[in-house]
């Protein structure tokens, strides 16, 4: 069974004292935990989209992938309740196979064109 993929960013201003109040690592624990079995999940040392972090890009089924889904960034994902609605969407499939769960709609944000190659090449 095919999965999508939740990539979540742990760079320069990801996953550090950038973002007082946020236990990095226990959201880095509770992310991979809450996606066992429905996502694949992958930690990347930098996305280069620093003004959004904390980053992660929930990237679509290669089956959603073929009928048009793209991969999704998400930003300002420094809440337990953004974790949690990332581990019930990718459970759902992600992104092409059903809706973002909560509010994770206000996460959304578009990179640069140079961002998004960068991270279709990984």
């Amino acid at each position: 069974m095919t999965q999508p993929t939740v990539v979540l960013c742990r760079g320069c201003c990801c996953g550090t004292g950038k973002i007082p109040g946020v236990d990095h690592t226990r959201q880095l624990q509770e992310l991979r935990a809450a996606c066992a079995g429905t996502a694949r999940f992958r930690v990347v040392d930098c996305l280069d989209a620093c003004e959004h972090a904390n980053v992660v890009v929930v990237q679509p089924t290669p089956s959603a992938r073929a009928a048009g889904a793209r991969p999704v960034w998400l930003g300002l994902v420094n809440d337990p309740e953004a974790t949690a609605d990332i581990a019930t969407w990718t459970a759902a499939g992600g992104p092409g196979q059903a809706d973002p769960p909560g509010m994770l709609d206000l996460y959304v944000f578009s990179p640069s064109r140079r961002i998004r190659a960068a991270l279709d090449t990984d």
